[in-house]
């Protein structure tokens, strides 16, 4: 993206750094839309101030957002998970099963895990996977358990590769695995 000056109506090329946590060309996790890239950074008055935002992409779904340099700890951009930390993600859908999640109402669930998705953890969104993958085996997801459950995959897997530089399809089939290895280990 390009800024222009005002006075010369010259296309201005943004910085590419700014002494910020993030370059242009970085990849980053925003809460709830998953891994986007820094396509800029951009000086914006606003209330006649000047600041720097973020341009974000959101890979999945081309949505662009902007986001104030100073406000990133608040809004919960952060980096991509490190590959070394994958194994814990898999070993918490592995291992930690919520069974209080089957005795709530679906719209008590669906709160919580729209909180749990919210935080931009990629440790809670996995948890809300897990839990509503379990779920499913033993009954019919209502529409907005479905739709989280489609959200919290696309958020798990996106991210996971993105890490990993791998396909999706290789993620899925891993994730899928740890399920029926579960199951398997159950019976």
């Amino acid at each position: 993206m390009k800024l222009y000056d005002k006075k010369s109506k010259d296309k201005v090329q943004p910085p590419t750094t700014c002494n910020k946590k993030f370059r242009v060309g970085d990849l980053a996790v925003y809460p709830a839309h998953g891994v986007g890239r820094i396509d800029a950074i951009e000086c914006k008055v606003v209330n006649g101030e000047k600041h720097d935002f973020y341009i974000m992409k959101i890979l999945e779904n081309g949505m662009v957002i902007m986001i104030p340099t100073w406000n990133v700890h608040s809004v919960g951009l952060r980096d991509i998970i490190q590959e070394h930390e994958i194994p814990k993600i898999y070993d918490l859908m592995r291992n930690q099963r919520d069974i209080a999640a089957e005795s709530q109402t679906w719209n008590r669930r669906y709160r919580d895990y729209m909180e749990k998705i919210k935080t931009g953890s990629l440790f809670d969104v996995a948890e809300v996977f897990r839990d509503l993958y379990l779920l499913k085996l033993t009954k019919d997801l209502s529409f907005g358990e479905r739709k989280l459950y489609d959200t919290a995959q696309t958020l798990l897997i996106k991210e996971l590769s993105t890490s990993r530089q791998t396909t999706e399809d290789t993620i899925l089939l891993e994730i899928e695995s740890l399920f029926i290895q579960e199951t398997a280990e159950v019976q």
